[in-house]
């Protein structure tokens, strides 16, 4: 009985780290801490900017950094939020004043974690049948979608939402959750980048907004 019931809690354990448990991503209100997280994300900014496919990097950084069981990002579509296309996105996608921009907005995430909320402007003409198909009934996450084209892409925008080393930012709640612990606000980094087609015609305008969850892992070992 009691090696039973120790292989249970063993069992228990393992799951609660494997969700990532309350406490796992600890961070101690250290300089040293500080300094590692810019540099986290710094290197999530870099990589961002230079793969095509956030998705990508997203399920690259998520099995780097062990944030789920199996590394594959989905989109979760957010219902009942419209966004009309301005006359600037119309510009950067090309698209006349009567051609027809759909509009979908997704939750990004990696096991349990919301990595991204993206918003996403796209040309249906410009896409395949099956590809608009995947895009209107699941829960494809967008770059995979469309990942046939081969496609390009040009940021527009790269915004720094919060910084570790400034420990009191106008706008940002306090990084701090307890005594001696940093906790990273719901917003770090968001991007804004227009996506091309291999023949240089665009089709989609995205906006990406990536969440503290992508620090949610525990310091490395000193």
């Amino acid at each position: 009985m009691i090696l039973r019931r120790g292989l249970a809690l063993l069992l228990l354990t393992a799951m609660l780290a494997s969700a990532g448990g309350a406490g796992a991503a600890d961070w101690p209100d250290t300089g040293a801490s500080r300094k590692e997280l810019q540099t986290l994300i710094d290197m999530l900014d870099d990589r961002l900017l230079r793969q095509p496919s956030a998705t990508l990097t997203l399920e690259e950084w998520c099995r780097t950094h062990d944030l789920a069981p199996v590394a594959h990002v989905v989109a979760h579509r957010v219902r009942g939020v419209e966004k009309t296309p301005t006359p600037i996105q119309r510009q950067a996608l090309d698209v006349a004043a009567r051609e027809q921009v759909r509009y979908r907005r997704v939750d990004l995430t990696c096991g349990d974690r919301v990595l991204s909320v993206a918003d996403n402007w796209y040309v249906p003409g410009r896409l395949t049948p099956d590809m608009n198909a995947a895009l209107d009934h699941s829960d494809v996450a967008f770059g995979h979608a469309v990942a046939a084209l081969h496609f390009t892409r040009r940021t527009l925008e790269s915004t720094r939402l919060w910084s570790p080393l400034r420990v009191r930012q106008a706008g940002a709640p306090a990084p701090r959750s307890g005594p001696g612990v940093i906790r990273p606000p719901a917003a770090i980094l968001r991007h804004r980048a227009v996506l091309y087609r291999q023949d240089g015609v665009p089709f989609s305008e995205v906006v990406e907004t990536y969440t503290g969850a992508m620090l949610d892992f525990p310091p490395p070992s000193r």
